[in-house]
């Protein structure tokens, strides 16, 4: 199978396997948590706890990939994406709810960062390019997964409130149809021979463990990964709070609100296959920088606009920020690695991703509550703005075209 029709199909196991995740997730979980009893904090733990999978787990499967080999490592990934959702059907209470969550968390945990560290195998020098594309056909699965759940959700909603008795197990067995697609694909796409580094268990547990010592060590892989962390800390604050801030003070409809977060995400999906192929010729830090700066500044903007198309323009750079970070990061890590270290460098790039996921709304929500809009967004774009020096240190010795995308 050659490099196109290979990489072909993994993004299409990448979409099916985004559609399926994000189909259980929003906005079906919450309300399916609803109709189970949670209050609002419980509603936050059902929907958080799969992140704090992905920080448990993202590093050690990596690593894993690297020992065992990365195709049938995304295979184990891809057996939760086909399996898991049907566990949903059978969910009686909350906390049974919670403990499937956290399994289903498995899926992109494993998945995640060895399904990138395989598109990489096969990049060669287009590594900003290929996972920038396969990055942008997730989003698109992610995004369509969304409005179909709403949709069926609201296609069987009683005329009294609440849902048919079986409209959430409907919604999950689609989701679980759309996952077991994506691992009979995978099963075909990756279902080759691959090579591995041989010798006992003791042997393998050694290049386990020396492996995530050595990738973790490396400051321009942690600088690298931290900027995506930061970029996506600020991301994340962004969807928890536009929308509020939108509607509650900008005055804005929720049809509104809705169209400016659509915006930055149509945004970064378009932009970052381009970004990916300029970083690939031009080099990976300018293009991080720029983002952060990007970011950093229509973060801060938001609090001071009011009417729809100021907050469209802002989210419209905010997009162009994100491609232009997360486009770089990813590619940046990988290059800094030896071949044979993908998985590990991409695991360790994952757990910061979701650390910087998982406390954004916990951070904005703590400062918005305790100094207001206005403050609690200029420190989290200040906090950008800070973390640009210190990664232009800690990559001083990056050379263009050894790290920054004129190598494979």
């Amino acid at each position: 199978m050659n490099t196109g029709s290979q990489f072909a199909r993994l993004c299409w196991v990448g979409f099916l396997a985004r559609f399926s995740y994000a189909l259980a997730r929003n906005p079906v979980l919450p309300l399916f948590a609803l109709t189970l009893g949670a209050g609002p904090e419980a509603v936050g733990l059902a929907v958080g706890i799969s992140t704090v999978t992905g920080i448990l787990f993202k590093l050690p499967s990596g690593a894993l990939s690297d020992v065992i080999g990365r195709r049938r490592t995304m295979l184990a990934g891809l057996v939760f994406f086909g399996l898991a959702p049907f566990a949903y059907l059978f969910i009686t209470d909350y906390w049974q709810l919670v403990a499937v969550r956290f399994l289903h968390g498995f899926a992109t945990a494993i998945y995640g960062p060895v399904a990138m560290a395989v598109v990489a195998d096969i990049a060669g020098a287009r590594k900003g390019e290929l996972l920038s594309w396969f990055s942008s056909v997730g989003i698109i699965g992610g995004l369509l997964g969304a409005p179909v759940g709403g949709l069926m959700l609201s296609l069987t909603a009683l005329p009294e409130g609440g849902y048919a008795p079986w409209a959430f197990p409907m919604v999950y067995a689609v989701c679980g149809l759309a996952g077991f697609s994506a691992l009979l694909l995978g099963f075909r796409t990756l279902l080759r021979e691959e090579q591995v580094a041989g010798g006992g268990f003791g042997e393998r547990l050694g290049r386990f463990v020396s492996g995530i010592r050595e990738v973790s060590s490396d400051r321009r892989v942690v600088a690298a990964s931290a900027m995506e962390g930061v970029q996506n800390m600020s991301m994340g604050a962004l969807e928890a709070f536009l929308p509020i801030y939108a509607v509650t003070v900008a005055g804005l409809s929720a049809f509104e609100a809705g169209l400016l977060w659509a915006s930055q995400i149509v945004v970064t999906m378009l932009a970052k296959p381009l970004m990916g192929r300029v970083s690939d010729r031009a080099g990976r830090k300018p293009l991080i920088v720029t983002g952060l700066l990007c970011c950093a500044v229509s973060f801060a903007a938001v609090p001071w606009l009011a009417g729809f198309w100021a907050l469209l323009a802002a989210c419209l750079v905010f997009g162009l920020g994100e491609a232009l970070v997360t486009s770089s990061s990813a590619a940046m890590v990988a290059e800094l690695c030896k071949a044979n270290q993908y998985g590990t460098a991409m695991g360790v790039f994952g757990t910061i991703f979701d650390v910087g996921h998982a406390a954004g709304p916990i951070v904005a929500g703590l400062l918005v509550a305790s100094l207001g809009y206005a403050p609690a967004f200029a420190i989290i774009s200040a906090l950008l703005l800070v973390s640009v020096p210190w990664f232009v240190a800690a990559t001083r010795d990056v050379r263009k075209g050894a790290a920054e995308g004129r190598n494979s």
